[in-house]
């Protein structure tokens, strides 16, 4: 099973450049069985520039998580923490296999769904 997840530009375009190995979530999917993430680069992009397979998911308090991830986080130590404020629990999805779309997708023409606040399953 898949999963569409609306990322910023910025971090989309680092896991595809091997430099961010992490996908942080406030919320992390409920279904199990979700295998591939769907890269959706939210504004000023608005494309779906590819996808990853799900190496692992690891959730802690958010110290123990930036303590496990930061050297491929991808991410600022400063930004990590301002994300997961007041959060116990924080979530990671570590990246495998990336795919480039040699040609990006339209979320709405290819997948027939919205621009998702946080995921959609396809």
């Amino acid at each position: 099973m898949k999963v569409l997840l609306s990322i910023k530009p910025e971090f989309a375009f680092k896991i595809f450049d091997g430099t961010k190995k992490f996908e942080f979530r406030k919320v992390i999917f409920k279904n199990p069985n979700v295998k591939t993430v769907v890269v959706y680069a939210s504004s000023p992009v608005q494309k779906v520039i590819g996808e990853f397979e799900i190496d692992d998911i690891f959730s802690f308090n958010p110290q123990a998580l930036w303590k496990i991830t930061k050297k491929d986080s991808g991410i600022t130590e400063d930004f990590f923490y301002e994300y997961f404020a007041d959060r116990e629990i924080a979530h990671a999805i570590k990246i495998k296999n990336i795919k480039k779309y040699v040609k990006p997708l339209s979320i709405k023409d290819d997948f027939n769904v919205f621009p998702p606040q946080s995921y959609v399953y396809l």
